[in-house]
């Protein structure tokens, strides 16, 4: 009898699949492509340019091949070479594809109204996030008035065990996903990982109880927020909602008593709003 074939773990950001269907369509994976795309989302909010070695060492490749991607990137406008340091930030081809990819995200401009509503009251900041591989990625914020403010913004990317944004997530969507997006959260961090399936599973009972998760000083040690997720419909993948604010102008009491109920009835207003 011929051996089983290994079971292949789901990379970050793919969906969850099967074991034969991950052997079935295995074949038809450019790894080419993969590392280029890898290459391009290492770059983080803030930093102006990165050198070669830099992305080889965040990348895990070697210099030779950083450098063939680097190149053929700039060819293509997805970077642009910086030669006085000999690094490289990302180009407006990378520009025009997020601003394609924001725009058909008809949801934004539907949750747009009740977000501000939402900031307003709870005088926070209050994001609309996907998942982006094992984080989560803002795709429209809103704050409130308070002259504290959290620097965030559309772009940014929190953890996706840590972060209540993230945790709504987890609780919301399909559990072979969930189970697969907790195994590469295990396989990156081992060390970690004990503390951070902790909370999850606590964010996951929470949610069953309250419909809310609470992220109080996990994500960073002086933010406070809660989140619900939501599936919006018309093809677009599970998203989350979540409201916080440093905790020096956010009571906790008050995003659990006030901010929470009002949150749960918001996200339950985007269920399917974008269709089958």
């Amino acid at each position: 009898m011929p051996a089983a074939a290994p079971q292949q773990r789901a990379r970050p950001g793919r969906p969850a699949r099967t074991a034969a269907s991950e052997a079935g369509e295995e074949r038809h994976f450019i790894t080419a492509l993969a590392r280029g795309l890898e290459l391009l989302s290492c770059f983080r909010r803030g930093e102006e340019a990165l050198a070669n070695s830099e992305i080889a060492r965040r990348c895990g490749l070697a210099r030779s091949t950083v450098s063939r991607l680097t190149h053929t990137l700039t060819r293509l406008g997805y970077l642009q070479a910086m030669p006085e340091s000999g690094s490289y930030r990302l180009g407006t081809a990378t520009i025009a594809l997020g601003a394609t990819a924001l725009a058909g995200l008809d949801v934004r401009r539907i949750a747009r109204p009740g977000m501000r509503e939402l900031a307003a009251f709870s005088n926070a900041s209050v994001g609309l996030g996907v998942r982006d591989r094992l984080g989560m990625r803002y795709v429209e914020c809103c704050r409130g008035e308070a002259a504290i403010a959290l620097n965030i913004d559309v772009g940014s990317r929190l953890s996706l065990c840590r972060s209540a944004m993230g945790r709504a997530y987890l609780a919301i969507c399909d559990e072979a996903e969930r189970e697969a997006i907790l195994e590469d959260v295990r396989s990156v961090d081992e060390t970690a990982w004990p503390r951070l399936r902790e909370g999850v599973e606590r964010a996951l009972a929470e949610y069953r109880e309250t419909g809310c998760v609470r992220s109080f000083g996990e994500w960073q040690p002086t933010v406070s927020s809660i989140a619900v997720g939501f599936r919006p419909g018309g093809g677009l993948p599970p998203m989350s909602i979540n409201c916080g604010a440093p905790t020096v102008i956010l009571d906790e009491g008050f995003l659990l008593d006030e901010v929470r109920p009002r949150l749960i009835a918001f996200a339950a207003g985007l269920e399917g709003v974008m269709g089958s």
